[in-house]
């Protein structure tokens, strides 16, 4: 049986924790960074957990990258 792939892009922009959990970055941090106040851009940099109905789907994408 031959390997599988990882989407590439998935993997730079999901992670999975040990218990399984997804971790993913905030959106809308693409452009117009000077008009946002520092607190929120201080929030962005922030990693938030990730539903659990996207964590089947990238699980998928990702066949090396999770744990459970």
């Amino acid at each position: 049986m031959p390997k599988l792939k990882t989407h590439k892009g998935a993997a730079a922009r999901f992670k999975f924790t040990k218990t399984g959990k997804l971790l993913r970055m905030k959106g809308r941090q693409g452009h117009f960074r000077r008009r946002k106040p520092k607190r929120v851009k201080r929030q962005m940099r922030q990693t938030m957990a990730g539903s659990a109905s996207d964590a089947k789907n990238v699980r998928a994408v990702l066949p090396y990258g999770s744990t459970k």
